[in-house]
């Protein structure tokens, strides 16, 4: 579309603004399967708050659509290009304004990596907890537009407890600031917390001022395997309800278990149901290893076998391979669905055992890995994508899970966003009271609906 390129190389540096086929079809999808996506006309690379404005200014104009893009390391589509439409990268936005140890905050441009301010902190004595997976390429503002959570949520949250304040483009071109720097402030609607989770069809982020925390000392990590999903669950239940503050406690059950083992041999117990692996720095009167001992026998009181306390940090690392090899390991087995419900932890049991029935009433394989601390799971459906009966009992596996989760008090979407994996899912959620005032603000902030239009919701 040389028109539209060439209108915005007339407000914009030439450099930042790229129409060349081939440059542009690498930025036509995030990282979720099976979510259609179509190559953007052109793709500008602001290296400011002002491109932003103007590429924004000039895309109001000629009513032209813009997808605002992170690291493109979602798992719902909602960064997927469309049809005549400009991508907004923000992969050059990539500085750290600011990491003030007094105020224990950081002030970050949207491309910042989450690792990048993670260890800037760390300089600092300093700690950002938000860790999604990808936490290695995954940027900030991809992030604050998913409220991205991660392993440590189940201690810490998730992204949106940490965002104070915000600098964001509107459609129209207009600089919003919203929030604060202070510890304490209520003036006004919280617009920074409508801003997170917005998946870039409210404004564009440009600068986040970020909460952060001191270090805690060294995590220890505990592993046990149990002979049902019941056991594993009462574990998960008991660890909550008495005061057990873990950092970190995921589950993996028995497909994860064998899949993780062919991968890679890492002696999981084979004969279990579950396993369920924590970590924990302690808290002011408990030291890691009196912590782990504790979460350990814990575990054993609820009927878990080859309980394994780790005494170092790097036993600890060992432990923990095993979590994070499961997504490899799946996905060498064929192509995959990503689910991200999440139920409240009290029916963690049925959502386990409700998946391992819908596996078996479909016939395809599922495996189901997750962060058992707050009941955010992550069933992931894996399938041969050249069988289209594979491909249809596959999707139809997937809604059923998704009902499934509904149906137990949860959530279609825990961390990774609804996008358009599930957008035709968040009215049987919210309702059409709810739906209602969603097209109602979208209206406000995006009168034309340029941003991002197609995710998360389809106003009328």
């Amino acid at each position: 579309m040389a028109d539209l390129a060439d209108e915005l190389r007339r407000v914009l540096p030439a450099q930042l603004v790229a129409s060349d086929p081939d440059v542009v079809a690498g930025y036509r999808h995030d990282e979720a399967p099976w979510c259609p996506s179509e190559p953007p006309a052109v793709v500008v690379r602001p290296e400011c708050t002002e491109h932003v404005a103007e590429t924004l200014r000039t895309a109001s104009a000629l009513g032209v659509p813009v997808v605002a893009q992170g690291a493109r390391t979602g798992l719902s589509g909602a960064a997927n290009g469309i049809a005549g439409c400009v991508v907004l990268s923000c992969e050059r936005m990539n500085r750290i304004v600011e990491i003030n140890p007094a105020d224990r905050t950081a002030m970050v441009e949207p491309g910042v990596t989450n690792a990048a301010l993670s260890r800037a902190a760390a300089e600092q004595g300093l700690f950002y907890p938000p860790d999604p997976s990808s936490w290695e390429t995954s940027s900030i503002g991809g992030n604050i537009s998913t409220n991205a959570g991660g392993l440590c949520c189940v201690k810490y949250g998730v992204t949106s407890e940490y965002v104070l304040g915000l600098e964001a483009v509107l459609a129209t071109g207009e600089v919003l600031h919203t929030g604060r720097r202070t510890a304490k402030g209520v003036a006004g609607y919280d617009l920074t917390r409508l801003l997170v989770g917005s998946e870039g069809t409210l404004a564009v982020v440009t600068r986040a001022t970020l909460a952060l925390r001191p270090a805690p000392p060294p995590a220890l990590t505990v592993v046990g395997g149990f002979g049902s999903t019941a056991a594993a669950g009462a574990a998960v239940a008991e660890l909550t309800s008495g005061g057990h503050t873990p950092s970190l406690l995921e589950v993996m059950d028995a497909p994860c278990i064998r899949a993780v083992n062919a991968y890679r041999d890492m002696g999981l117990p084979t004969d279990s149901a579950a396993l369920l692996l924590a970590q924990s720095e302690g808290d002011a009167t408990t030291d890691a290893a009196a912590a782990v001992a504790a979460i350990g026998k814990v575990f054993r009181s609820c009927g878990a076998t080859d309980v394994v306390e780790a005494d170092t940090e790097a036993e600890s690392e060992l432990l923990l391979a095993a979590r994070r090899l499961v997504g490899p390991a799946v996905f060498a087995l064929g192509a995959g669905l990503v689910e991200d419900v999440c139920v409240p932890r009290s029916r963690l049991v049925a959502l386990l055992d409700g998946v391992a029935a819908i596996a078996a009433r479909h016939d395809v394989a599922l495996f189901v890995t997750g962060h058992a601390g707050d009941g955010n799971m992550h069933p992931v459906i894996t399938f041969d994508e050249s069988d289209e009966n594979e491909v249809a009992r596959a999707h139809l596996a997937f809604d059923e899970i998704m009902r499934l989760a509904l149906d137990l008090g949860g959530t279609i979407t825990g961390e990774h966003g609804v996008g358009i994996l599930k957008k035709g899912w968040l009215a049987s959620e919210l309702g059409p009271v709810s739906m209602r005032l969603h097209e109602a603000i979208k209206k406000v902030f995006d009168p034309d609906g340029i941003l991002n239009p197609g995710k998360l919701f389809q106003p009328p």
